[in-house]
Formats: C-alpha cells, structure tokens, sequence
C-alpha cells in the first residue's frame, strides 16, 4: 500500500526516505516541500497527505479544534530554543525582565511550536508573557484558533527584521540572529548553548518540536499502520544513533553535531513513546495553556494512536 508522506530529509529518517527502512505491509510515498510549514498548513487544513511530520504544538491545537488526525509518539525533531530570542544589537535590553511590557514580534503564527518554546523560557525567567504585546508575522495553521487579545498582525508590508532593528520591536521570539539577513541582532541570552545545556542537566529540558501524524480516515483503513510506523522509524533511529558514534563527516549538520553531543553527555537525542517523553508534553501542554493556545487534556489517547500509547524505542 502506497502512502502520501512528507518528512524533512534529516538522520532520524534517512533509510526510511530512501527505502531501506520500511514499514510492515507499507510502502511510504515521499512528496518534497521544500518549506515544511506549508506541508503542516495542507496536512491541517485539507489533510493533504496520509503521514506528514508536523510541529507538535500546531497537531495539538489542530487535535483540539476537531482536525481529524492522529499522532503516534516518533518525535523525531527536538531542539534548545534559548538562541530563539533576539534584540538588536544597539538595544539597551540585557536582561529578561527588561522586556517587562514590551512589544515582542513572533515568527509567523502565534501556535508555531519554536515561538511557543521561546516565551516558555521567558515565562521562566518571571516575564509576565500578559503584560507583552505579541506581533505575528503571519496567521495560524488552524483556521478555527483565535489569539488573545495581546496578540497583533504585522502592520502590511512590514517585516520583524526591519521593526526590530528599527527599535520598533524590542525582541523577537522564536528566531535566532542567525536566522536574520541583518548583522545588527544579537542573543538575548548570552551564551545561549551553555543555558540549555543547564536546563537540561537540571530538569531534564529538552523541547520537542516535530512529530509524526496521520490522518483518522488512514488509521481507520489499516489498523497497523501506527505500530508499523512506530516500528521503523524505531529502528531507524537506532541505526541512526548507532552512526553517530563514529567521526563526524562532511554530511554531518548541526542536529547531527547537537546529537552527538547529548549522546556524549549520556542522554537520549531522541526518545521515542510516551513514558519517557511525559514530562516534556506536560510542560507543553503548560505552557500551551498560560499562552492561551491549548485547553487542558485528560490524557494522552485522546492525541495517540492507542495501539502505540505504551510502546518506547
């Protein structure tokens, strides 16, 4: 059976995109975008493809408006976000609580995933995120949310780059200077790597970001396609993790480098199932609703496949 799919090309799914790695009874059909967020905007809004990666931030509130998908717990992108809060460089803000009543600009929707990660680090660190003006520099995926009342639209024609180097933003969340064609932006936080890497020495913090969904009508058609899924991308990853133990190469990428550089502090890059990933999407789900994105969930199969809830890889 020939599926609909779409994944970024990345460690954690190469033998799967290219075949080497099947699922049971499955043949995954690959559709390339080269701009991933559109394939989330088509998966949420038309369910364009079969299994799509998508952020996991933009799944649940899609879950939580009646979208009709269904994830199984492969999280096969995770990342720091402590890089994600940018000012310019002239700017007199130094600290977190200098952004006290600030107007804060936010890379595309409010419900982007990167964005949400952002301002849970500022909530951290004691920033009333009520007391912000929130400036998205496009609408949501889900047709059906609707921001809060902090939340504004981009004046048209404008961009972040020129309103925060312009002073008329005094930061950006959700996007890294280097994800700027300005050299005028800086961190917010200084040493961005070291803070993460204490967050995650101290709790354990280590975001997720992407999962894999399917739509409810495919799951409806073949019953074991979660697990047959959950299975090879399991067993991707362990060739993956495997590959990361010898030298880097030229085809290494940052995720590679980051990988390689938790697995060497004796962490888990990518833990796969529930069990091990509670803590994480219950932070999530926290942050989700003091931002006024998410409601409270009862539990987990109510967004899992219930054939995957107890499997880990």
């Amino acid at each position: 059976m020939g599926l609909k799919a779409v994944s970024r090309s990345q460690g954690a799914n190469r033998h799967i995109k290219s075949g080497q790695i099947k699922p049971n009874g499955f043949e995954l059909d690959f559709e390339e975008w080269p701009v991933l967020v559109k394939a989330f905007r088509a998966m949420v809004r038309e369910q364009a493809f079969d299994v799509c990666e998508m952020a996991l931030t933009t799944y649940i509130c899609a879950r939580q408006h009646g979208v009709p998908l269904i994830g199984i717990p492969i999280f096969l992108v995770r990342g720091f976000h402590h890089d994600k809060i940018s000012v310019a460089n002239d700017s007199d803000i130094r600290r977190v609580e200098d952004l006290a009543g600030a107007k804060i600009g936010v890379n595309r929707g409010y419900t982007v995933t990167t964005g949400v990660w952002a301002r849970t680090i500022l909530d951290r660190e004691g920033l009333d995120l009520n007391d912000v003006t929130w400036v998205r520099s496009s609408d949501e995926h889900v047709e059906a949310y609707s921001p809060p009342k902090n939340v504004e639209m981009i004046p048209e024609g404008n961009s972040l780059e020129k309103m925060l180097v312009s002073g008329e933003l005094n930061a950006v969340a959700g996007m890294a200077p280097g994800d700027f064609s300005s050299n005028k932006i800086r961190t917010l936080i200084t040493d961005p790597d070291q803070s993460a890497l204490r967050a995650l020495d101290r709790s354990g913090f280590y975001p997720i970001n992407h999962l894999i969904v399917m739509t409810e009508s495919i799951v409806e058609a073949f019953p074991t396609l979660p697990e047959a899924l959950f299975d090879c991308f399991s067993e991707q990853k362990r060739q993956y993790l495997n590959s990361l133990t010898a030298q880097p190469t030229a085809d290494d990428d940052e995720i590679d480098a980051r990988n390689r550089r938790l697995q060497s502090r004796g962490f888990d890059p990518l833990p796969y199932g529930i069990e091990p990933n509670e803590q994480v999407l219950n932070e999530l789900i926290e942050s989700g609703l003091r931002q006024k994105i998410l409601s409270p969930t009862t539990g987990w199969s109510d967004y899992f496949c219930g054939s995957v809830l107890n499997l880990t890889g």
